[in-house]
């Protein structure tokens, strides 16, 4: 296909509903029971999109999506899924493959980390969390490659966004001695599968989010995993924007990747994280 240079110049005027819309895409989240992975799929489906969650528990799984569709609507459809090997990440898919022709959105957030002294570091958190932040997310790609090119056109390509963090991107300040590799290799992971896919319509970047009220962060900040009573509060005085982030912090930059205003976006590694990494 070839323009000329008018074409090229001339500017459309383009509504903000249309530029970052997600209206009928579908979507998988994995890890989408909570966390960040349900943050993103609660901005998805409260903007249109048909959702898949998935995570280990399959009682958890269940219960998040009818919390979501309760407070959005649309349809949230759970499917429980271990993704640390290969036989997990091709079970998720026939389950997909079963119900979609086609994805539009594939978001690899599951993820695991483990924390100890660097003396008393074990091989199963090495291994556990390798499995999980790099390889599950591999291979989730691989085996649902097809559905994501099905769904990819040259103006709407499909998307894949990586959950890196920014601990893959600078020294984190907790013990997690295997978290860290893992996403500084989802992120170079992120660039090699961009480089490849873009010409099939398949764009790939990754988000590296900062501190956000998780389950997973508070199990490393003293709260015990007890999300509602961890002293965010705290935790926000360490970060220059002085809070922790939001659930549109976080949907707003996949649902960008997401839309055609992000259809010219690739291999990005994009910090979400109150300026901690400039810093």
């Amino acid at each position: 296909m070839r323009w000329s240079a008018r074409e090229l110049t001339m500017i459309d005027v383009v509504q903000i509903s249309d530029l970052f819309s997600i209206d009928g895409k579908v979507a998988l989240v994995t890890g989408g029971s909570r966390g960040i992975g349900e943050m993103i799929a609660a901005g998805f489906l409260a903007n249109g999109a048909k959702v898949y969650i998935s995570s280990r528990k399959a009682d958890v799984c269940e219960a998040t999506a009818a919390s979501l569709m309760e407070r959005f609507g649309g349809e949230c459809i759970a499917i429980p899924a271990d993704l640390s090997d290969l036989a997990g990440a091709q079970a998720l898919a026939a389950a997909i493959r079963e119900r979609e022709d086609s994805l539009d959105i594939l978001v690899n957030n599951a993820g695991q980390a483990w924390g100890a002294p660097l003396e008393e570091f074990p091989e199963k958190g090495w291994d556990r969390v390798m499995d999980v932040n790099v390889k599950g997310p591999f291979f989730v790609i691989q085996q649902l490659l097809d559905l994501l090119e099905a769904a990819g056109t040259q103006d709407d390509p499909a998307r894949i966004i990586n959950i890196g963090s920014i601990d893959g991107l600078r020294p984190p300040r907790l013990q997690t001695y295997s978290y860290s590799p893992s996403k500084a290799a989802i992120h170079a992971m992120t660039r090699q599968l961009a480089s490849e896919l873009a010409p099939r319509k398949v764009l790939v970047n990754a988000i590296a989010p900062g501190p956000f009220p998780t389950w997973m962060l508070s199990t490393g900040v003293g709260g015990g995993g007890d999300v509602d009573n961890t002293d965010w509060d705290a935790v926000a005085q360490t970060n220059p924007r002085r809070r922790v982030g939001t659930p549109e912090d976080i949907a707003g930059i996949a649902i960008f990747l997401s839309s055609r205003a992000g259809a010219f976006t690739v291999g990005e590694i994009i910090t979400c994280d109150g300026g901690i990494v400039v810093s």
